[in-house]
């Protein structure tokens, strides 16, 4: 796979990375044996980008940490063959209660030593701040991660689903490498104000969930597919109403896709790099190697202009709240 620059600071990663939250939580029963086999696939095919975070795994039945350790124990013997990034400020998830988050100084260092132990590694490559904490001056979070890159336990700096405004304040502390956002083709709130102030600064963006949560793959069509505790369920565009009306997005899709003779999930993913070859490094996530496969390959397809105006008419349709 080809590498683009992440950022403006100097680092390099694969075209596409990997997303590791669904092998420990969220979309119903994991398989780390499947998981592991998975990640040292996506190592073969040259993706280098592997991306988790603290808080993932636990609403699960290990706990905060467990895909950490799951992802960690995977690459113990392929370290240097990656990018490795996790996150802290989101201090615990409760289903039907929302996120706890704390990102002041003390947490932010008791966090990345937690998380080096926990991956078995002596440094993160990019460490993200999750969240804002909304006790916490953004200021006084990026200072703490600042003090972590001077102490070589850091190499590069991330935040998450942040404001435009609260992106120009965490790069006046220090250089921001990454910006992680949700962003696809149901997903575009960034594009009027985050992201051009992100390429202003020489942020780069990696999305999250730039299959839509799968939907845009055609996969889903029925909230009875969904396990029990699939966090879609309380997602406003996962109602049965929102699902029946939002197919029609997915119609275009596959229409796209039969004539390029790829996966609905591959176009989807497709026009997400066509919005920054040079900058956007989406991260889809997925637990089998089967869909590693799919999703890969997509970073290779070249949508036509016709495609890409098609897709945004589309997507200009789409009906209920992201969350």
């Amino acid at each position: 796979m080809r590498q683009v620059a992440l950022g403006s600071q100097g680092l390099r990663v694969s075209a596409q990375g990997l997303g590791c939250m669904g092998m420990s939580q969220s979309y119903g029963v994991g398989n780390d044996e499947e998981s592991i086999r998975t990640i040292h696939r996506a190592l073969d095919l040259g993706v280098t980008l592997i991306d988790t975070a603290n808080v993932y795994g636990a609403t699960g039945l290990y706990g905060i940490g467990a895909n950490e350790k799951l992802v960690g124990y995977a690459l113990r013997e392929r370290r240097d063959e990656v990018t490795l990034a996790t996150k802290c400020g989101i201090a615990d998830v409760r289903p039907g209660a929302g996120m706890e988050l704390r990102a002041d100084p003390e947490y932010i260092r008791q966090c990345c030593d937690e998380s080096l132990e926990r991956l078995g590694v002596d440094h993160i490559d990019l460490y993200y701040l999750h969240r804002i904490d909304p006790r916490t001056p953004v200021e006084d979070s990026i200072g703490a991660f600042a003090d972590l890159v001077k102490a070589g336990k850091v190499r590069y700096i991330g935040v998450s689903e942040v404001s435009a405004d609260e992106l120009e304040r965490a790069h006046a502390v220090h250089p921001v490498t990454a910006l992680q956002s949700e962003y696809s083709l149901w997903s575009r709130e960034i594009e009027a104000e985050v992201l051009p102030t992100a390429r202003r600064l020489g942020v780069g963006l990696v999305p999250f969930s730039p299959l839509g949560r799968g939907f845009l793959t055609g996969a889903v069509t029925s909230r009875d597919t969904m396990a029990a505790n699939d966090m879609r369920r309380n997602l406003p565009r996962f109602s049965q109403d929102n699902l029946d009306a939002n197919q029609k997005v997915v119609d275009v899709i596959r229409d796209i896709a039969a004539g390029h003779d790829v996966l609905p999930g591959q176009v989807a993913l497709a026009w997400v790099h066509a919005q920054g070859p040079e900058d956007i490094v989406p991260i889809p996530g997925t637990k089998r190697t089967s869909y590693l496969e799919q999703n890969t390959a997509a970073a290779d397809l070249t949508l036509t202009d016709d495609d890409l105006s098609r897709l945004a008419e589309a997507a200009a349709r789409i009906r209920g709240a992201r969350r």
